[in-house]
C-alpha cells in the first residue's frame, strides 16, 4: 500500500506488540489491499490494520504541518508591536500546546471495537503534547457539514455536536523526557459533583482514569521539574476537559523525543503494557 512504501515496514512493526516476520506482514497488507472493506477476522490482524492506521494518520499529520505555514519572506505584513516578538518566516502553524481538540475521521477510527484503541491509535499517531481533548467524526460526515455550514450554520452545527462527533477523552502528555519509573506528574481530578482524586504517572507509563460521558471535569497538572504541560517547565496548569467515552489519559512516555525502545523485546514489552493500562484488547497478544 501507499502507506507502507511511505512510512516502511520498520515504522509499521514498531506499532505490533507480538513477533511478527516481514514476510506475515507484507502478506497480511496485500490481503487488506485486495480485500479493502473487509473486516479483520483475529485479533492479530486487528492488531496489524491499526498500526497501519497509526503510520497512515501520522504521515498525514506531518504533511498537514508541512502545508500550515505562514507567510514568508515581504509578503508577511508585521505592525510596530510585532517588533518585539517576530520569529522566522514560514513556521508551521500547527503548535500541539495550543491544540485544545484533536479529531480523527476513518473507518479504523470508527470501527474499532473499542474506543480505547481509537483513542490510543490517535495519541500515538499525532503525539499530543500538553492537555488535549480526542475526538473522532463517527459518520465521516464533516466535509459535507462544512458545506452545509455555509447555507445553515445552526442545523450544520447541531448535527456535528450530536450525531458526528464522539468525544473519546483527554490527553495529559508533558514535554519532556526522564528515566523509566522516575516521577512525571501530578493530575487533581475534580469532577462536576465535586468529587477530587489525586494520580500520579511516572515516566514511560500510560494511566486511564475511566470517564464518565459528557462529564467536564476540572485538571490541575503539576509536571515535575524538567516537564512542560503548556505553562512552563514544573509549573502547573488548570483545564477543564470532557471526560468523554474513554476518560483521562496520562501519558508519560515523553515527548521531544518520544522513542520506542529499539530492542524488539524491551518495545513488546512496553507495547503490552500501555495497552493494558488503558484496556485496549480482550487478552494479551
Amino acid at each position: 500500500s501507499n502507506v507502507m512504501a511511505e512510512a516502511g515496514l520498520a515504522n509499521i512493526l514498531r506499532w505490533v506488540p507480538f513477533p511478527v516476520n516481514e514476510l506475515d506482514l507484507r502478506n497480511r497488507i496485500k490481503n487488506k489491499m485486495i480485500r479493502p472493506t473487509s473486516i479483520p477476522q483475529t485479533l492479530e490482524d486487528l492488531v496489524v490494520e491499526q498500526a497501519i492506521c497509526r503510520e497512515a494518520l501520522r504521515l498525514s499529520f506531518v504533511q498537514h504541518r508541512t502545508l500550515a505555514v505562514g507567510l514568508k519572506g515581504k509578503q508577511q505584513s508585521r505592525d510596530i508591536s510585532d517588533a518585539l516578538t517576530q520569529s522566522a518566516t514560514g513556521e508551521s502553524l500547527v503548535n500541539l500546546l495550543d491544540l485544545g481538540l484533536v479529531v480523527g475521521s476513518g473507518g479504523v477510527l470508527s470501527h474499532a471495537p473499542r474506543r480505547a484503541q481509537a483513542l490510543l491509535m490517535m495519541l500515538d499517531a499525532f503525539l499530543p503534547e500538553g492537555v488535549t481533548e480526542v475526538a473522532v467524526d463517527s459518520i465521516f460526515m464533516t466535509p459535507q457539514l462544512g458545506v452545509l455550514s455555509t447555507v445553515h450554520e445552526q442545523a450544520a452545527t447541531e448535527v456535528f455536536e450530536r450525531d458526528c462527533l464522539i468525544v473519546l477523552g483527554a490527553c495529559v502528555a508533558p514535554i519532556g523526557a526522564g528515566k523509566p519509573g522516575q516521577p512525571c506528574m501530578t493530575v487533581e481530578v475534580r469532577t462536576a459533583a465535586g468529587a477530587v482524586s489525586t494520580h500520579r504517572a511516572a515516566c514511560g507509563d500510560m494511566m486511564l482514569v475511566p470517564g464518565a460521558g459528557h462529564e467536564r471535569w476540572t485538571l490541575t497538572v503539576t509536571p515535575e521539574r524538567g516537564f512542560d504541560v503548556g505553562a512552563g517547565r514544573g509549573k502547573p496548569l488548570t483545564r477543564d476537559v470532557r471526560a468523554g467515552e474513554v476518560g483521562l489519559v496520562l501519558d508519560a512516555r515523553g515527548r521531544q523525543p518520544f522513542a520506542l525502545p529499539s530492542d524488539d523485546a524491551a518495545r513488546i514489552d512496553r507495547l503490552r503494557a500501555w495497552n493494558r493500562a488503558l484496556a485496549i484488547y480482550p487478552r494479551e497478544l
